[in-house]
């Protein structure tokens, strides 16, 4: 049992490795082309991948992350991409729910935006767009992307973004995620559900209150030196 944790923790590391490079190496492109141009919109996008980087190399190192901070980082990505294609295309993300006090495995939801933001910006399309709805109810998270594509072109769900998180689904929600990936001919259709784990948070009034003995105790003590 135990040799069998370690297999799973071991196969996590190497799929988290694979993850972030190639998640970095895609928003370096997009900022490379903009100091191409000597935009002025550069220092704003270095400062946003700042932020993006902070979070993978510090804060993704835990199992689980706060459901807030993941969703404020998506927002990142989102934003650098905006910059990106500025008007050519149609972006919609809606938030609901109460996503505060909720833990989720990190970046699971990033390399489904990335596909979306891909597929669905083609030169070939008249209007490319793209949504993303992100729906708390209790602890089942619900998210949905759907972006554009040109209806003669396949699209391949096997990349290797989406294959990972899918493994990492199988790993870490066992029985407690539903992911449906649609090619609808004009536009596809990521519908990802699971349930989130479960953490009991200490009241923080209680420890409070349990401190304040310890405090007047040593307050005594120290008189007691005193005297």
């Amino acid at each position: 049992m135990l040799a069998q944790q370690e297999k799973i923790n071991a196969e996590l590391q190497l799929l988290k490795a694979q993850l972030h490079p190639h998640f970095l190496f895609n928003t370096l492109n997009n900022i490379y082309a903009f100091a191409l141009e000597n935009s002025p919109k550069t220092p704003q996008m270095i400062l946003k991948l700042s932020s993006l980087l902070s979070y993978i190399l510090y804060e993704c190192r835990t199992d689980e992350v706060l459901l807030e901070k993941e969703v404020e980082v998506m927002k990142h990505y989102i934003d650098l991409e905006k910059e990106r294609y500025g008007d050519k295309i149609d972006i919609s993300v809606n938030i609901e729910g109460a996503i505060q006090d909720k833990y989720i495995t990190p970046l699971l939801i990033l390399p489904f935006l990335e596909n979306a933001f891909k597929h669905g910006t083609s030169e070939q399309l008249e209007r490319p767009w793209m949504s993303a709805d992100i729906i708390v109810k209790g602890h089942t998270l619900s998210c949905k992307i759907l972006n554009s594509k040109n209806e003669v072109v396949p699209f391949c769900q096997e990349g290797v973004g989406i294959a990972n998180v899918k493994k990492r689904l199988e790993l870490l929600y066992p029985g407690r995620h539903d992911l449906k990936l649609t090619d609808e001919g004009e536009y596809f259709v990521v519908d990802l559900s699971l349930e989130l784990n479960i953490h009991k948070l200490v009241p923080v009034i209680s420890m409070q209150n349990e401190a304040q003995p310890k405090t007047k105790k040593k307050n005594e003590d120290s008189l007691l030196v005193d005297r």
